[in-house]
């Protein structure tokens, strides 16, 4: 383009493409240090994304495992306060102070538990199942072991607990089938050497004893629940623990599991029970998911910022060594405007070239950690490491990277709109 010619006569798809040519050749002629601040975006991305997927993946998971393997929402016979006395009802303006009240001894249970099956039965997004829950002792080629006996129907047990998945021998239509069976975890099988198909005694604290066929054997994978957890039918719960038409437990399902706190709350005010949401049970683990997220995103942020500073030094080089022709170009009818665009396309070059083989490569990166099997200590079963697939991670990555490259650009797009053409072509520099 010779020096009588106006780029701003030109249409302005090849203006623009004009900078945009401007801006390469820049970048090209300091070809190392723009392979550089490449690289370093392109390591950014994907470790960025990499990380976020697989710290998004693994939170996932767990709460995947989380709420498929416990209740969304659990309603206990119990009440979050105390009944006041009547002597603080009487003198409620008083000062009364009641102490060391004992409770009677009742046979205690949810008496009103028809009452929320009906509530819950007109809320399709609701599934309920009712529960007795008790302890027992099972005595054994001379040892007792104290496990915890949930009395439920099979239909429930098996739409509103995960205990079928995790069947080795028999499953929970075995408990349809005889309702004197009993389910029990693999570890508790083989402490007290029982296996399938033999009777097994349970003594209550009363002392209430009642035999029991194993017509099922589950590993959950965790000690506790597969040492000490058991599963009979509702109607020989009721009868082993002398709670007839009893029952001590709801527990409840729900479509979207993040709705249970709103649910919980509502359930708890209108049936006045004790009622807790996965949510609050698991308070301590959600606030340490939190600040396990808001470190990591600190963490890979890091490396793209040490990226940030690499296209700012490439940029800024470029204006300081691209002064006369900055000069030639704003005599030649380009606008301080243009010339800051020029070097912010530059910014918008490596950013876009780095954000799209960062991405590339991030995904190299998250095929190359879903092959990757750990077998955590004390688990007999290796696990492939969770990476989440979602397009959030993607957009993160990606458009952290672009802004921060344009963010990059900016200073040296603004220095290098502002220097002054006459004071150059003078020998002013």
């Amino acid at each position: 383009m010779g020096m009588g010619d106006n780029p701003l006569n030109s249409s302005s798809s090849q203006f623009i493409l004009l900078m945009f040519k401007i801006a390469y050749r820049h970048l090209i002629q300091r070809r190392r240090q723009s392979i550089v601040s490449l690289t370093g975006i392109t390591l950014g991305v994907a470790f960025f994304l990499a990380v976020s997927s697989l710290m998004s993946g693994s939170e996932k998971d767990f709460l995947k495992r989380l709420v498929d393997n416990s209740p969304h929402i659990t309603v206990q016979d119990q009440f979050r306060t105390p009944t006041p006395q009547p002597l603080e009802t009487l003198f409620r303006h008083k000062l009364v102070n009641v102490l060391k009240v004992k409770p009677l001894s009742e046979n205690r249970g949810i008496r009103t538990y028809r009452e929320i099956l009906a509530w819950a039965h007109k809320n399709p997004d609701l599934d309920v199942a009712l529960v007795l829950q008790g302890t027992g002792i099972v005595k054994n080629a001379g040892q007792e072991v104290g496990i915890t006996i949930d009395g439920m129907h099979p239909e429930g047990l098996k739409k509103l607990t995960t205990v079928q998945q995790y069947m080795r021998q028999g499953s929970v239509d075995s408990l349809a089938k005889n309702t004197n069976g009993i389910l029990i975890g693999e570890a508790l099988s083989k402490k007290l050497s029982l296996y399938m198909g033999e009777l097994l005694t349970i003594t209550t604290a009363s002392g209430r004893q009642e035999t029991f066929k194993i017509v099922g054997i589950f590993r959950f994978g965790r000690a506790n629940i597969d040492e000490n957890q058991t599963y009979i039918f509702l109607k020989r719960a009721q009868a082993l623990f002398d709670r007839p038409d009893r029952v001590n437990t709801l527990i409840f399902k729900l479509k979207d599991p993040l709705q249970a706190y709103d649910v919980a709350k509502d359930l708890e005010a209108r049936f006045s029970f004790k009622t807790v949401s996965w949510q609050e049970s698991s308070e301590d683990l959600m606030s340490t998911i939190k600040i396990r997220n808001i470190i990591m995103y600190a963490v890979v942020s890091a490396v793209l910022l040490v990226a940030v500073f690499g296209i700012y030094n490439v940029i800024s080089t470029v204006v300081m060594e691209k002064k006369r022709d900055i000069a030639i170009l704003r005599s030649m009818g380009f606008s301080s405007k243009d010339v800051q665009r020029i070097f912010l396309f530059e910014g918008g070059l490596l950013g876009s070239c780095g954000t799209i083989l960062g991405l590339v490569l991030g995904i190299i990166f998250m095929v190359m950690l879903m092959g990757v099997q750990i077998k955590p200590p004390g688990s007999s079963d290796a696990i492939n490491i969770p990476i989440d697939w979602s397009w959030q991670p993607f957009v993160i990555a990606g458009a952290a990277a672009f802004v921060s490259a344009l963010l990059a650009a900016y200073i040296p797009a603004r220095n290098a709109s502002r220097v002054m053409p006459i004071d150059i072509l003078r020998g002013g520099f």
